[in-house]
């Protein structure tokens, strides 16, 4: 979702650092940007609509000060324009925020402030608007900017600066806000790669919470009560270099391959955490499972892992239609949150009634410090490091490999679920070659024009095929449904004409023979059949290779998939990294 950033300190080109740290949050998906830096006389601001990758520190040489906020803008209230683009300020311009989230009751805020000409159509700007309100009846900026924070309701973080102060406020309500420890320079980010140029030491700022950064450092406050809050500093492990590119020409090319390293790091777990956790899920009479997107198909994968492997009945449900379970959700429920980042609106929403109701939340996810972690009762952080690409793919196969092993868990077998992911990942490494690559561009070229592609898959395949057909849908525009492979003909095979493209998963054992049925019901309708599988068969028209292994069949098939849709978008002359109007952590419901 947008992007914040901000920083104080010493370097009198605060903007500069700025315009930095959004570009490495460009991620996170966005359609505008703006940038406001505070000198001792006035604050200046510089806002634009598109991308801010090639912008040049010369463009905003007019941005003096030591104080600066910057924002990245994925439109929700108004349209794509400069006057919607953050930061927005007060009718006197001497107040300027930038805020990510939703205000759920700016039209209200709004009627409160009776005589004030808004000029945008966002939520955002009824903030600095309050602010001033406050400051007028006589508070000092930074009680002003508390009261307005606790008059907000909805998930959201704001950065709030005033002309003539030395101080950069930040409030948090449900989305992320981290802060940054330089040498004498602070800076407050949506996400750490923003400031690793700079420091490796933060501190997070929780729910109901309020930092005030200065040149002498970071100040933390209730904003409830104003009670001071002490922080312990957490240094970041990971290097920036894992954040770049490298020799790699896209983000997503690079994460797919990382997947040789990260499945070996995502089963690095404390034994004695997934044995708790694993008796939990024993003993619970009523297992759900939520995610969103992505993680909703892992979630519909580790139905299948559970069930299966460890003979265990659970159930998946999308977090957005999460009030279908509320009422059913009690202290015998446990929740399997999986979020990459942690900090997915619609999954916190269900969390929080889930743990309301008494349930015990187990949460898997990428992310250290997430609202997520916060309110897990049993946390797996799947270690795939930052994710740059807006397509998930490390952390979609850390976290079904997460998943698979905590299934052989509660089936009492740790050790084996162990064992095969690591024969798996050995199998992983020697596939992922220059040769296999050629031949997964060849095919998804062959299939570059086509306005259709269907995918089907059965048993822990069919997930697989929902979660193919999305990654081809977000990247290659290119309009893609997976289907059951026993559903096909029930309504879609009136779908397929002569050359109609169907990606086929196939894995060995019990459903392999009725996937091989379902393909030929296909090419009987003249479909041009791509089969991923561990052996070519005659019904294929072309073949992507894939490791053996029946349990794990969702991440060996998967990563062909990630691969065809990249080179789908490649030979369309598209950008995989930032597919349009998505953003890599959806934090507004």
């Amino acid at each position: 979702m947008c992007g914040i950033f901000g920083t104080i300190g010493s370097d009198r080109h605060a903007a500069a650092l700025a315009l930095s740290g959004l570009k490495d949050l460009e991620y996170r998906g966005y359609d505008s940007w703006g940038i406001a830096a505070i000198d001792e006389r006035a604050l200046k601001i510089k806002k634009a609509v598109g991308k801010i990758g090639g912008i040049e520190k010369s463009l905003i040489t007019e941005l003096i000060g030591n104080i600066a906020i910057g924002h990245s803008r994925w439109a929700t209230h108004g349209a794509v324009t400069e006057r919607n683009a953050h930061p927005h300020t007060n009718a006197g311009r001497t107040i300027a925020v930038v805020h990510n989230g939703i205000v759920e009751n700016w039209q209200e805020l709004k009627r409160e402030l009776v005589g004030v000409r808004f000029v945008s159509e966002t939520d955002t700007e009824v903030i600095p608007h309050l602010i001033d309100k406050h400051v007028k009846a006589g508070l000092t900026f930074v009680e002003a900017c508390r009261r307005s924070a606790r008059k907000l309701e909805g998930r959201f973080a704001f950065l709030a600066v005033r002309s003539g102060e030395d101080t950069l406020f930040a409030a948090r309500s449900g989305s992320p806000l981290i802060v940054g420890k330089g040498e004498g320079q602070y800076y407050l980010a949506s996400d750490v790669p923003a400031f690793l140029d700079y420091t490796q030491v933060v501190n997070y700022v929780d729910d109901g919470e309020y930092v005030l950064l200065s040149q002498k450092g970071a100040q933390f406050f209730k904003l409830e009560n104003n009670l001071e809050v002490k922080k312990n500093d957490v240094r970041i492990e990971w290097a920036k270099d894992v954040a770049k590119k490298g020799n790699f020409e896209h983000f997503m090319l690079k994460e797919i391959l990382e997947q040789r390293e990260t499945l070996a790091r995502s089963i690095q777990q404390d034994d004695a955490l997934i044995e708790r956790a694993a008796e939990k899920i024993k003993g619970s009479s009523r297992v759900l499972l939520l995610g969103c997107g992505t993680a909703g198909h892992v979630g519909e994968t580790a139905r299948y892992f559970f069930t299966q492997i460890a003979g265990k009945q659970v159930s998946f449900v999308s977090p957005s239609e999460f009030d279908l379970y509320a009422p059913f959700i009690g202290k015998d429920t446990l929740v399997v949150a999986i979020s990459q980042s942690g900090e997915t609106a619609d999954v916190l929403d269900a969390v929080t009634r889930a743990k309301a109701s008494g349930a015990s939340i187990l949460s898997v996810l990428n992310s250290r410090g997430s609202s997520l972690e916060r309110v897990g009762d049993f946390n797996f952080l799947i270690n795939a490091g930052p994710e740059i690409a807006v397509a998930s793919t490390k952390a979609t196969s850390s976290q079904l490999a997460t998943l698979f092993l905590l299934a052989y868990a509660v089936r009492g077998e740790l050790a084996k679920g162990k064992r095969i992911v690591l024969e798996t990942v050995a199998q992983i490494n020697e596939w992922l070659n220059p040769k296999f690559l050629e031949h997964v561009k060849r095919v998804a070229n062959s299939l570059a024009t086509s306005e259709h592609i269907y995918v089907i898959g059965r048993s822990y395949n069919y997930p697989i095929a929902l979660e193919a057909a999305l990654k081809i849908q977000e990247i290659s525009y290119i309009h893609a449904e997976g289907f059951a492979g026993g559903e096909i003909k029930h309504g879609p095979i009136a779908l397929i004409t002569l050359g109609t493209p169907v990606i086929a998963l196939v894995h060995e054992g019990k459903g392999k023979a009725d996937i091989l049925n379902n393909i030929a019901e296909l090419r009987a309708r003249g479909a041009y059949v791509v089969g991923i599988s561990e052996d070519r068969h005659d019904s294929f028209d072309d073949w992507i290779h894939i490791p053996s292994g029946e349990n794990i069949a969702p991440i060996v098939s998967l990563i062909p998939m990630q691969l065809v849709a990249y080179y789908l978008a490649t030979s369309r002359l598209l950008d995989p990294d930032k597919p349009r109007n998505l953003a890599k952590s959806v934090t507004v419901r």
